[in-house]
Formats: C-alpha cells, structure tokens, sequence
C-alpha cells in the first residue's frame, strides 16, 4: 500500500487548552505507508508508558485511560518503570498480545526505533506521542503514522530568551539536562545552547550571541525530583558562583530549588532558575518566587491521539507532525492557572 502526499497541509486543531499546527510533507512524495487500520466497533490499543514517577507521566497516562473509556476503547498499558530494555519488552510484548494499534512515548530515540518497526512487519500501526524515534531508523509515515508532540528544540530556545533577558545578559548557569538519548533531552538543550551562540536552526538570531551567558556545568537529572536534587547537591559544591539554572523539566527544577535552599542559597533571588513542563507544583513555585518561569509541555494526549487515530482509520492523510503550541508561565500569569495542570 502506497500514500501519496501532494500538497502541503496545515491544519489548526485545539484539545486540552492547547493549539496545534499539523505540518505535513510537501512535493509529491510516494512513500510506503504503516499499516492500515479497519472500521470496527472498538478498538485494543496497546500503551507502553515510560514511567509513571512524575506528574507529568501521571498526567498523560489518566488522559489516555479517560480517553479510551470514553470512546468504548480497551487499553492495555504497561510501565517501563524508566527502564528502556524494560519498555522495549513492553513493547515486543503488546505486538505479540496483537493490539490494533500502539501509541506510546519512545524513551530513547534509538533504542526503541527497532520495535517500531517490528510493530509495522506485525501489521500493527504505531502513533508516537510525547518523544520521536530516530528518523534514521524508522521513518514517520511510512514506518509509523505520525508523532503528536512539541517542537522540543523552541522550548529551549524560549526558556534561553527569557532567562538572558532576565539575566541582562549575564550568567554562570548550571544545566539539568533529561534523560541522556531521549528526543526532549538532546532538543531541549540544542534549543537553549544555540540561542545563546545566537543561532536558531540554523539562523541567526536577531538578538545574536550571549557571550557572558556561561554554561558552567551540564550534568543529566533523568526527569526526575530526586535526582536533580542529587545532581545540583553535587555540582554546587565545585560551582558556588551559579546564578542561574536551566532545568529541562520541572520535576529537576523543584529538586534544584531544595538542594539551593539546603545550600543556604535563595532560589529565585542568588540563583534564577527556568523549565520546562508547566506542571501544577511548577506554578505554585513561581507564585512562590522560588522558580523564575516554566514553558509548557502538555501531557494530556489522550484527545488528539486517538483523534489523529480515527483519522487515519478514516483515510485521512495524517502529517508526520503533528505540532502542540506550549504556552509560557511567568510571575505575570502564573496565578491565574495554578491547579488547573497536572
């Protein structure tokens, strides 16, 4: 079965108090296309989650059981406890169980690329949501249907601009990155990394380089809490001059607020510090003082993945990206949504 793209589309959708812009493929591509997926009833949709340690993994996997009951569907999910061979067996797992579908978050973009493409041979489509696999391995519409994500790269570029202009220009910053190999992770920091060179895919910034903006230490969190507490403990005992912090989710972000305050530093006044996630306990910390801003990452997929699934099961032609428009928090708007996140 073939799928021929011949025109660029660009859709707006909303879902969960976010906007989407779909960015499909242009120039009259023929390519192999993933599996099909026939009209039934309902539908057995196999989940393998990556976790479920932080609220935004909580988030996203009640959005998927909320969504699935709704629409009549069974989900069958599974946790990799934050463990990549363990989501890969997941995965091999749910083929074998013959699901109709998968939709999943890969936790490396490498190493889960393989299954993929063992769920294609299986006659099994697959919807990536959340993180991408590597695009070298498995191809999004024509080894999966699409990934339903944000442009993990502009957040760092957001969350790099607002703590420059804030910073004046000037700091001795201590990066949090994700979980090493995973898609949020390596984009997140390209993002923020080359807007401070003055670069943005490519293209000068019109605000240029930040040469006194000096990333000091980098140093993986894995996304989580404790650990990003464990990992500042560590790096503000050769780095006492930090002043700002680049957190690539808010979980880090809180840890680091806990190991400054332990350090009898003022989170928020010595050190300033920006994220990524937006979730509830991220606001409340800004209403606090303690976090300077957060850009959005929506958990909530379960509304657009299964939208995006009927879709395809219509015969719709479903773009390999289907972008999210994240939203910025900040002390000038942080109050008026707290409570409503995850």
């Amino acid at each position: 079965m073939d799928r021929t793209l011949n025109r660029r589309t660009i859709l707006r959708m909303s879902a969960a108090g976010a906007g989407l812009l779909v960015v499909g493929r242009s120039a009259s591509l023929t390519l192999a296309a993933p599996p099909p997926l026939e009209k039934k009833d309902t539908y057995t949709v196999g989940f393998a989650q990556t976790g479920s340690n932080n609220p935004w993994r909580l988030g996203e996997s009640k959005s998927m059981q909320d969504e699935a009951k709704k629409r009549g569907y069974t989900l069958i999910e599974t946790n990799a406890n934050e463990d990549t061979a363990k989501q890969i067996a997941d995965v091999k797992s749910l083929i074998a169980q013959k699901v109709d579908i998968l939709i999943f978050p890969p936790r490396e973009s490498q190493a889960l690329a393989p299954v993929v493409l063992e769920a294609k041979n299986a006659g099994i489509p697959v919807i990536l949501i959340d993180r991408d696999v590597d695009h070298d391995i498995a191809k999004p519409g024509e080894d999966y249907v699409t990934f339903i994500g944000s442009d993990f790269v502009d957040q760092g570029r957001r969350a790099a601009e607002w703590l420059a202009k804030t910073m004046d220009g000037k700091a001795k910053i201590i990066q949090l990155e994700g979980t090493t190999g995973a898609d949020p992770a390596i984009d997140r920091k390209k993002g923020f990394e080359d807007y401070l060179k003055g670069e943005f895919r490519g293209t000068p910034t019109p605000s240029g380089a930040f040469p006194e903006m000096e990333i000091i230490a980098s140093q993986t969190g894995d996304f989580l809490r404790d650990t990003g507490r464990q990992v500042m403990q560590t790096l503000l005992q050769s780095h006492p001059d930090v002043t700002a912090v680049y957190a690539h989710n808010d979980e880090m972000a809180i840890g680091a607020i806990a190991a400054l305050q332990e350090a009898g530093k003022k989170p928020g006044e010595d050190v300033i510090i920006v994220s990524i996630d937006g979730e509830n306990a991220a606001l409340d910390a800004i209403v606090e003082g303690t976090l300077g801003a957060t850009v959005e990452s929506s958990p909530f997929f379960g509304p657009i993945a299964f939208d995006t699934m009927e879709q395809y099961i219509d015969g719709d032609d479903i773009p390999d990206w289907v972008k999210v428009d994240d939203r910025f928090f900040d002390k000038s708007n942080a109050a008026e949504f707290q409570g409503k996140q995850f």
